[in-house]
């Protein structure tokens, strides 16, 4: 029984370093508080992949009841603790991502083309903005070929799940 006590002990000590390390990368003022717009990319930074209304729902959570624009670490943390204990917004593993894409490539050409994408990811589901699509096809076109080599790409966009 104590061996087990002071596993979940060393478990949750370790998740507060990785929730203090990320968070402490965007506390640019060195006061324990970060801009709530950085905070997606700390959550993402920690492996978690929440879509943008579980991020909202999650800021909702962590924000102070009178809106600052700031987001304080000792809310931070036992919400992000939780998270991570309860291995919320796990990434979408490869064969899932990559069925994804062989669904919207109905002409089994092994490749989308970057306009196809664009008008997918821009009108179903949660829409992408300008700005995201752009980042995304820069990362996901080959440079050569101008098209999206998904199975490449999905390689890319995974991560490891530890």
């Amino acid at each position: 029984m104590a061996e087990e006590k002071e596993s979940a002990e060393a478990m949750i000590s370790e998740i507060h370093k990785q929730i203090t390390d990320a968070f402490d990368v965007f506390d640019h003022e060195f006061n324990k508080t970060v801009d709530v717009r950085e905070v997606g990319t700390i959550i993402r930074s920690l492996s978690c992949c929440p879509s943008e209304g579980e991020l909202h729902d999650l800021l909702a959570e962590i924000e102070e009841e009178e809106p600052t624009g700031y987001i304080r670490f000792e809310k931070f943390l036992p919400t992000m603790t939780k998270v991570l204990m309860e291995r919320r917004y796990r990434p979408i593993p490869e064969d899932v991502l990559l069925q994804a894409f062989e669904v919207l490539d109905q002409e089994k050409k092994g490749h989308l083309e970057p306009e196809e994408l664009t008008k997918y990811m821009s009108e179903e589901g949660e829409p992408f903005t300008q700005e995201e699509m752009e980042e995304m096809l820069s990362a996901a076109v080959d440079p050569d070929k101008n098209v999206i080599l998904y199975k490449d790409y999905v390689g890319m966009m995974t991560v490891e799940d530890n």
